[in-house]
């Protein structure tokens, strides 16, 4: 069941990692319209008349597209001065319970920005700039974003739970702990390897 549970986890990070991808391109086009907008607007004195909005929604849409992958990767803030240093009999149960609370916002939040897409549907909802944009599809983004962060929350909830029950704390405490010094070493160091495999494939 473990094992299972643990395929799961890696199947979502999977999906998240692609929803990140797609999140950081998206600034780069961000990024890019902004840029083109002010110099055609100082240059040849043309806007879209709608770089304010299109932008917003372009920010909003990626923040949710990149929370799950955050929380799959350990890379959230986390104040844990004290759980740090617990043993970790007692620092794996309040790994699932700080998770637990997370997973209560989450379905709130999922909540409360489906019931906004139903919500924009149901009066044909449209921003106020030139383009009159349906707000269902930069809110549907942002709501796919935030159940995407949901449902990680759950697999990662499904998987910590299990190793519990099984005994392997520290399974859980790697799974959902903050990331430590050798984490990040490691990390570095793994860049370093596929820089270095890159330049020389070059």
């Amino acid at each position: 069941m473990l094992r299972f549970a643990t395929s799961l986890r890696r199947g979502v990070a999977a999906v998240a990692a692609f929803m990140a991808w797609v999140a950081g391109w998206n600034y780069i086009a961000c990024a890019l319209f902004i840029t083109g907008d002010i110099v055609g607007r100082n240059l040849f004195g043309v806007s879209s008349a709608a770089t304010v909005e299109i932008t917003g929604y372009m920010l909003a849409c990626g923040i949710a597209w990149g929370l799950a992958h955050t929380l799959a990767c350990r890379a959230h803030i986390r104040v844990d001065v004290l759980v740090t240093r617990l043993p970790v009999k007692l620092r794996a149960p309040l790994h699932l319970f700080s998770l637990s609370l997370l997973a209560v916002f989450a379905v709130f939040t999922a909540w409360v920005a489906w019931e906004l897409v139903d919500e924009s549907a149901l009066f044909d909802a449209h921003d106020n700039s030139a383009l009159r944009v349906p707000m269902v599809i930069p809110q549907g983004i942002w709501a796919v974003g935030i159940t995407a962060f949901l449902v990680m929350i759950f697999v990662l909830l499904l998987e910590g739970s299990l190793a519990l029950l099984t005994g392997r704390g520290d399974q859980l405490d790697r799974l959902l702990g903050s990331r430590t010094l050798e984490d990040e070493t490691e990390e570095a160091l793994e860049a370093v390897a596929m820089a270095r495999e890159g330049s020389s494939a070059a």
